[in-house]
């Protein structure tokens, strides 16, 4: 990279909404953590995550160049070269996802899988406690894997002298002509959307037939949004 390379396009429509979609769920997902109130909440963006991962993998295979696990998944001496420059101050510059950086992403795609899994069977009774502290440690565990991620980012910017996180907005980064893709790919951007907003919308209209529900009762228990409609209180009959 020099300063006289022009603006390449690196990163496709996907990849980014993927990307932020993800980051909106698992924020959303562990502040509503603890909560009953907003348990429907947590669920829905658990299931977001779920989906956004299966997507990631499709397009991992089929998506364009610098989106392929192929382009950028690196054995551990890659990665180990790679920091030992990164702490030197003289860390290698890659188009796309460095060895750090991909192999944190492998890592939250594993983590996110597992929280998914466990979620859905903590959601469903299945497995008891230890399934639920299990959901918990994968959790915190992604969250540690996010900060030590964003870190790599903001030295790595610093040190190559670009705005890693401004290219995951635009998908555009500083290199030769020929190291860019020729499609950003928005339709499919576009489908992946309008699919988690349709999802969201179905959940959230789920939601006031809850409350009517249990109006219905003269009560409203505490975390009732959180509650599967097999586990709801029935209406009471009145004389």
């Amino acid at each position: 990279m020099t300063p006289t390379d022009p603006k390449i396009l690196v990163w496709d429509a996907p990849v980014r909404a993927f990307h932020w979609l993800l980051v909106i769920s698992f924020v959303g997902a562990y502040l509503s953590a603890e909560s009953e109130t907003w348990r429907l909440l947590h669920v829905t963006l658990g299931y977001t995550m779920g989906g956004l991962i299966g997507f990631r993998l499709v397009w991992g295979v089929l998506g364009t160049r610098y989106a392929r696990f192929g382009s950028f998944v690196r054995g551990p001496s890659a990665v180990r070269s790679y920091v030992k420059g990164l702490v030197a101050g003289r860390p290698a510059h890659f188009i796309g996802h460095n060895p750090a950086g991909a192999l944190a992403i492998l890592l939250l795609l594993l983590l996110g899988a597992a929280i998914v899994a466990s979620g859905y069977a903590v959601y469903d009774e299945i497995g008891g406690e230890l399934l639920g502290e299990l959901h918990e440690v994968v959790g915190n565990a992604m969250l540690v894997v996010v900060g030590v991620h964003m870190v790599g980012v903001a030295v790595a910017s610093y040190l190559h002298r670009e705005n890693l996180p401004r290219a995951m907005v635009t998908g555009f980064k500083q290199a030769k002509p020929s190291e860019g893709i020729a499609h950003a790919w928005w339709s499919v951007a576009l489908a992946l959307v309008l699919a988690v907003a349709a999802f969201w919308y179905l959940q959230w209209r789920s939601a006031p037939q809850v409350l009517g529900l249990a109006q219905t009762t003269d009560a409203l228990p505490q975390g009732l949004l959180g509650h599967r409609p097999s586990q709801l209180p029935q209406p009471v009959q009145r004389a």
